[in-house]
């Protein structure tokens, strides 16, 4: 075995689909620069693609500081849209035997790298992810729906991997190249039964959408993940352990927050009247 497999091997490899984030990519890249010292050896690619925007240079503003710690980063500029194909085009820049996916305004809990990298230590497929935390939203409407939907069983049984998901080199195989899909992160999860899929206790900060037009946008557009998944992959549903809500889980969440029940129940009935979209928005 030579160094560099032996290196790969212990590898931690961080994969960033990025475009138009310079708001956001140093305070994610930051949040990484602070794992703890069990973290071990990391690289970060960061895949800015059409970026029209300085995300590349708030990126490599952070280089100083992975030098510092003897960790490798690597800005790649691409001219070709699309989360898809930035992720494809990290993968295969990707070394390590450890592989996390991460959106570009999520932050990590200093402790997160330590605790993917146990978890994912085995022989076996396995896939992991954190503990999913909604940052504080600026909007009335957004807080109200964010409150709810973390109510949700499909949330709080855990493992999600909105925005944050890993796997190790033999999970890494359960797929080729990701699919030109909508929900990438749904699609992968499933490729998991439940019994390979671990979520660890450190916290990752994910934003959720500003504003009632902006969740709709992005809900219509999450539904319609799910169902080009269904569709398409149907053989990965029996991985799904969402369970349905019964008349009882409807009525002890609307009592226990009405008001967000409320907010989350027009967002969902007003997707089925707005058109469809493969278009992602983040509404900043």
């Amino acid at each position: 075995m030579t160094v560099s497999q032996k290196q790969a091997r212990n590898l931690l490899s961080v994969i960033i689909a990025a475009r138009n984030e310079a708001g956001y990519i140093g305070k994610c890249l930051k949040s990484l620069l602070e794992q703890d010292a069990e973290a071990g050896e990391v690289e970060v690619i960061v895949v800015a693609n059409a970026c029209t925007d300085d995300t590349v240079g708030a990126a490599l503003a952070t280089r100083g500081g992975f030098e510092a710690r003897g960790w490798h980063l690597h800005v790649i500029e691409e001219p070709k849209p699309g989360k898809i194909h930035a992720l494809n085009t990290g993968d295969q820049a990707a070394k390590g035997q450890f592989l996390v996916y991460l959106d570009a305004d999520v932050v990590c809990d200093t402790d997160m790298f330590s605790a993917l990298r146990k978890a994912l230590t085995s022989d076996a497929p396995l896939y992991a992810t954190g503990t999913l935390k909604v940052t504080d939203a600026h909007s009335w409407v957004t807080r109200q729906y964010a409150r709810f939907w973390q109510k949700l069983p499909f949330v709080q049984g855990g493992a999600v991997g909105a925005g944050l998901f890993a796997v190790n080199r033999s999970g890494r195989a359960r797929w080729q190249a990701f699919p030109d899909i909508i929900s990438d992160d749904t699609y992968i999860r499933l490729n998991f039964a439940p019994h390979e899929r671990i979520e660890v206790l450190p916290r990752y900060h994910w934003p959720m959408v500003e504003g009632l037009g902006n969740l709709i946008k992005v809900r219509r557009r999450q539904d319609d993940g799910v169902a080009e998944i269904v569709r398409l992959y149907s053989e990965l549903v029996i991985n799904d352990d969402k369970r349905s809500l019964s008349k009882g889980d409807i009525f002890g969440l609307f009592l226990r927050d009405p008001v967000g029940f409320c907010v989350y129940g027009f967002v969902s009935a007003t997707v089925r009247l707005s058109p469809k979209s493969r278009q992602w928005t983040r509404g900043r």
